[in-house]
């Protein structure tokens, strides 16, 4: 299944660099231009929204709302066919959902776009304003496809107080826990509920409004050159015996001799499923109820359908349907064999994503627009309460808060990992830059350990170091070679540490010292002044920089001989200068060369 295009386009040349920049961050797929890149010709733009309106996604628009409006009102329908319209000014500044925002996700693109231009999203919608949750829209960061359902009726009911009735049958229950939910429940406080509109979470097809959570995997065997319709006739009947919802199929599982597979391959082409193949040792080690000789003979394991749709579904998954096999009727080809697998909780690696985000030093200021568009996606932000907090402000009622403790890096790496894995959007949040002793390389180690078919997207999002914010605050004392330790002897045993401060001194490298004193560890910072004093005069300045970006911060000048160790703490950066460092005007500055250096 081709997947629908995000159109950017302008009315006016200065609309370009704005959606130059909206491609090269991925908001949008292909800019429309006029022919000779400044002023479409008369109703040069209508025909282009003609042609591409019943096959886009959405379209980003850089211009007036009213003329955007009138361009586009010739092709409305449905709410339900609609592509979003996203309307923004050239420099960025507003973003505006006119068309969309709930059932075609131009609300979530419009906070992603200002995210990335550190814009505002303009949103005008009730329960926006309420701070309750869209119920016709959340479930999609979640890994969830919509369902069948009078969902005008259930949002125009809440809108009237009603108490929304919320089943939760199947997939990841945490939902229930987000404010927005709890401002609607109590907003309805004292109104009676509404039993004709109820919303229900299920894989199941049914009455109510329907979110499907990705929890079935269909497990699929069939013989060479068996035709495309015999497989859809098997998996559609072999849904409705069981009242399945099709939105609720994660994906496809088969073994590895049938990657190749004509059929196979459409069928997850049309409906857009992911294919999993595994290889005949791998579905020799998963236990089913029908084991089969003929197969075991074949392929070398004894089930391919139901060992498939066992180990696609993931830890803790059950068969939902046992093996059916379907034969070809009038001018088909071919026999397959069909099952289902059923997730513990719900199972998508292909659709989660895990957002690695340096979050910077505190200051909301200092977050970099990319780190502010990976939180406005996530729909789970994961991190130390601390760090959480000093981003609180940013976060929205759709978003849930996972609070981890300081010394539970690994558990919150495998928290954030698993939602990833059933389908969600997740943000693991580390102050200052992940990738600089954050939780990065702890959750890429876990992610690496998982079988490639079982990985989210993993992507690190940096953001402003200690380091770097220190040496802003000091002056200019990084113009050189320097480096970077930490202290610390919890993760790295500390006779480590001492030959790399030895190194350091050696080589002359101006040096930034991280987790430099607590007080359970408080002599290693003197032995490391200690060390760099063998390689560099005591008069080297040296920068103490405490809660950088936050209200108590605190910057200070000092040497390396008479470093007041007494002041320093697990909040203060430590950062000594090179023998070529030096202070005026109470700045601080490493000069880019060395004595006799010629700059070219």
């Amino acid at each position: 299944m081709t997947q629908p295009l995000r159109w950017g386009f302008g009315l006016s040349p200065d609309s370009l660099p704005v959606l130059q920049r909206l491609l090269s961050n991925g908001l949008i797929d292909r800019i429309a231009l006029p022919p000779s890149e400044q002023h479409w010709p008369a109703g040069s733009v209508a025909a282009f929204l003609s042609e591409e309106w019943g096959r886009s996604s959405a379209f980003v628009a850089v211009g007036a709302c009213g003329a955007i409006t009138r361009l586009i009102a010739p092709h409305l329908s449905d709410k339900d066919r609609d592509p979003a319209v996203v309307v923004l000014d050239p420099a960025g500044r507003f973003v505006v959902p006119v068309l969309g925002g709930h059932g075609a996700g131009g609300e979530a693109l419009a906070q992603a776009i200002a995210a990335s231009l550190a814009g505002e999203a303009v949103l005008t919608g009730s329960s926006q304003h309420r701070g309750q949750l869209a119920l016709d829209a959340f479930g999609r960061a979640w890994g969830w496809r919509r369902g069948n359902g009078d969902w005008d009726g259930l949002i125009k009911a809440t809108q009237r107080g009603a108490a929304p009735l919320c089943e939760h049958y199947q997939g990841q229950s945490l939902w229930q826990k987000l404010d927005g939910l709890q401002a609607l429940l109590n907003s309805s406080a004292g109104a009676d509920s509404d039993a004709a509109h109820r919303l229900v979470v299920d894989s199941r097809c049914g009455d109510g409004c329907r979110w499907h959570p990705p929890v079935l995997w269909l497990g699929i065997g069939c013989e060479r050159g068996t035709s495309l319709s015999l497989l859809e006739r098997a998996v559609a009947e072999t849904l409705q015996r069981q009242g399945l919802a099709a939105e609720a199929v994660a994906g496809l599982a088969s073994a590895t001799r049938k990657a190749d597979e004509p059929a196979l391959l459409q069928l997850a082409e049309r409906h857009g499923w992911p294919l999993r193949c595994f290889s005949s040792a791998a579905l020799a080690a998963v236990t089913v109820p029908n084991p089969s000789t003929v197969v075991l003979a074949e392929l070398g394991t004894a089930s391919v359908a139901e060992a498939a749709a066992l180990r696609a579904s993931g830890p803790g998954s059950r068969l939902l349907q046992e093996k059916h096999i379907e034969r070809a009727g009038a001018g088909e080809r071919g026999a397959a064999t069909i099952a289902i697998g059923a997730a513990a909780s719900q199972w998508a690696p292909q659709r989660g994503q895990l957002h690695l985000v340096g979050s910077g030093p505190g200051r909301l200021d200092l977050l970099t627009a990319d780190a502010r568009r990976a939180l406005s996606e996530s729909c789970v932000w994961v991190g130390y309460g601390l760090y959480l907090d000093l981003l609180e402000p940013l976060r929205r009622p759709d978003q849930l808060r996972r609070d981890g403790q300081l010394t539970q890096e690994r558990q919150r790496c495998q928290e954030a990992l698993a939602l990833a894995c059933q389908g969600l959007t997740v943000a693991l949040i580390s102050s200052g830059e992940s990738g600089i002793y954050g939780m990065a390389g702890l959750a890429l180690e876990q992610w690496q350990a998982l079988a490639e078919g079982d990985r989210p997207g993993f992507s690190v999002h940096p953001g402003i170091s200690a380091l770097q914010l220190a040496a802003a605050r000091a002056g200019a004392p990084l113009m050189h070679d320097f480096c970077t330790i930490s202290l610390s002897d919890r993760l790295t045993p500390w006779d480590v540490i001492e030959r790399r401060l030895c190194a350091a001194a050696a080589g002359d490298f101006v040096v930034a010292l991280y987790n430099p004193r607590s007080r359970g560890r408080d002599w290693q910072l003197g032995r490391a002044r200690e060390l760099l004093l063998a390689g560099r005069p005591g008069h080297t300045p040296v920068v103490l920089a405490r809660q950088l970006g936050r209200v108590d911060e605190a910057v200070s000048l000092s040497t390396l001989a008479d470093l007041p160790i007494e002041q320093v703490d697990m909040l203060t950066l430590v950062l000594v200068g090179n023998s070529t460092s030096r202070v005026s005007g109470g700045r601080m500055v490493t000069p880019r060369g060395y004595p006799g250096a010629e700059l070219s």
